[in-house]
């Protein structure tokens, strides 16, 4: 099941306050500024800075 537009277009990046965008095939919602990915379980975005997942650096390792 997708996550609503209408909730998408409300939530932003605890981090850092930036856009988000959902990724239906991985099932987390992507920073946009930042790339922080935050997972969404039973359809329900986790939006924690504590759980969410660094993005990879250059060298294929996460920050």
């Amino acid at each position: 099941m997708a996550i609503a537009s209408e909730l998408l277009e409300i939530l932003a990046c605890p981090d850092c306050k930036g856009k988000v965008e959902y990724d239906e095939a991985k099932e987390v919602i992507v920073c946009v500024e930042c790339g922080l990915r935050y997972p969404v379980r039973d359809d329900i975005p986790v939006m924690l800075v504590e759980e969410a997942e660094r993005p990879a650096s250059k060298d294929g390792k996460s920050d």
